[in-house]
């Protein structure tokens, strides 16, 4: 109790003081206080507001980094408190730090905490939110810039792979360019996890996609627009625009699927192109059949090209500037995707070096690539007849990755039935000569060696580039020259087969 009084006696004593005392004495014997209290205490504390400004309508970048940051370290166990949410379109859980709960880290073996204050306004709905940062004082003025830039750039990967994307098409308003396109949420399962196609390819187009998307400093210091061209080309069913969805889930990049059919004009198509977000890919499939853009210019007449023009519509020219002229720097971090099933139509200026980075040879399926169609559709990784399906492969048979793929989901129950039904359909190509739907209309089709099916070069190079892409029918030759081919063909490939097993 008389503890009590004395508390009580003080505190009377305290409030007297405040009530004679001038309030410019109390106002420095509080500055004395906090300075005595920031001179002992080994923290230093800094506050990220939400607003900047007294005005608050100025959001602070760095408090929305804040956020991201410390949702992208949803650690319970550092939090006793936090707030869960998520939003309609996606199955991803927010971790929140709770109001007025602090959450901790560790940065360069510093511990480091995090508090959320919020503040009810005095007669008002809204509140007022903030980060309060406590660091060690002495190491502040090395740890607090370099903490703040892995804030920024964890965030900054964080919102990427987190955030929502989108799949656009151009709708062909011609009335107004502000509202050139209209997206769905782009949500297609296809991943390099489930991509049929062999894993060296895979494996290099993996390393490209991750260079490119790390190549910020490179492409700045080298002076050149920082976007990469892909041709996608093969037989219908060889799974390119699954490999499409697969880079773009990949990389967690918007697609802009443009269709020039809907383009009126150049001017159009230029304005398209501004309207694209950074990293996205942009994808033409179908290349040589969507207008009249790669027939050889040297046959064109010069009235035909002013016919164009007066038509309006899009021209070669138009879409060259396109991929890699003045307009194509008007963005960052873009991927231009060209699809065609037939190589030689497209003229050799659309798709050279710094337009059409990476072409890449899709066919039909190779020993690793149907290994993992039978793993997606059948759950197996083994078969007894995964050797009789290798042999066929190797002997020049080969169907797409769509043709199996419909083969194993009709029979998804009975693995040996489905098993059975690709060696019939691959044994039936073989004694046929190699015909059949789809690839048909394609030259003889050869197992090539990964390294031949992803080629980085310009046009000029494809005749003497391995895998080469000879044209839409097949020329018979004397029946001796066929076996000829044939055997070597086969020596090649058995050795190839051979070597891999030996490794």
């Amino acid at each position: 109790m008389e503890i009590l009084s004395q508390l009580w006696s003080f505190l009377g004593l305290l409030t007297v003081l405040q009530n004679i005392l001038p309030s410019q004495f109390l106002s420095l014997l509080h500055s004395l206080y906090e300075s005595l209290q920031d001179f002992f205490t080994p923290f230093s504390y800094f506050d990220i507001p939400e607003f900047n400004g007294y005005c608050s309508v100025d959001l602070n970048e760095l408090y929305r980094h804040v956020t991201l940051y410390l949702n992208s370290l949803h650690n319970s166990a550092a939090c006793r408190r936090l707030s869960l949410s998520r939003s309609k379109s996606s199955n991803r859980i927010s971790f929140t730090v709770a109001p007025n709960h602090s959450v901790h880290d560790t940065f360069n073996g510093q511990r480091i905490s995090w508090t959320h204050q919020v503040e009810t306004v005095q007669d008002s709905l809204d509140e007022k939110r903030s980060f309060s940062l406590k660091i060690p004082k002495r190491h502040r003025q090395a740890l607090l810039p370099l903490y703040l830039d892995h804030i920024t750039a964890t965030a900054a990967e964080f919102e990427r792979t987190s955030r929502e994307r989108r799949l656009f098409t151009n709708n062909g308003n011609n009335s107004s360019y502000d509202s050139g396109w209209v997206s769905v949420p782009f949500r297609h399962p296809s991943t390099f996890e489930t991509l049929a196609l062999e894993t060296e390819l895979k494996k290099q187009i993996m390393d490209d996609l991750t260079a490119f998307s790390a190549g910020r400093e490179f492409y700045s210091r080298v002076g050149r627009a920082w976007k990469r061209g892909y041709l996608l080309y093969g037989p219908p069913g060889s799974g390119k625009s699954s490999l499409i969805a697969a880079m773009a889930n990949f990389l967690c990049y918007d697609v802009y699927d443009l269709e020039l059919t809907k383009v009126s004009d150049n001017s159009e198509l230029r304005s398209l192109l501004i309207q694209t977000t950074n990293r996205s890919v942009i994808v033409i499939e179908d290349i040589d059949c969507s207008v009249d853009l790669t027939a050889d210019r040297v046959t064109k007449t010069a009235a035909r090209e002013d016919h164009e023009e007066e038509m309006g519509r899009v021209t070669l020219s138009g879409l060259l500037n396109f991929t890699d002229g003045l307009w194509s720097c008007c963005g960052e971090e873009r991927i231009v995707v060209f699809t065609t099933n037939y190589r030689e139509k497209i003229d050799p200026a659309l798709v050279r070096c710094g337009r059409m980075d990476v072409h890449v040879s899709l066919g039909t399926c190779g020993p690793a690539a149907f290994r993992t169609l039978v793993k997606n559709y059948l759950e197996i990784e083994s078969h007894a007849l995964f050797d009789v399906v290798d042999s066929c492969i190797r002997s020049g048979s080969g169907l797409t990755p769509a043709q199996i793929g419909e083969i194993l989901l009709r029979n998804r129950r009975d693995a040996d039935m489905a098993m059975r039904e690709v060696v019939a359909a691959l044994q039936a190509r073989v004694l046929g000569g190699g015909g059949g739907r789809g690839a048909a209309e394609y030259d003889e089709i050869v197992m090539r060696s990964p390294e031949s099916v992803l080629v980085v070069g310009s046009p000029e190079n494809w005749d003497s580039s391995p895998g080469k892409y000879v044209g839409k029918r097949r020329k018979e030759g004397p029946a001796s020259e066929k076996k000829v081919n044939f055997l070597v063909r086969l020596r090649s490939l058995t050795k190839s087969d051979s070597g891999r097993r030996g490794v």
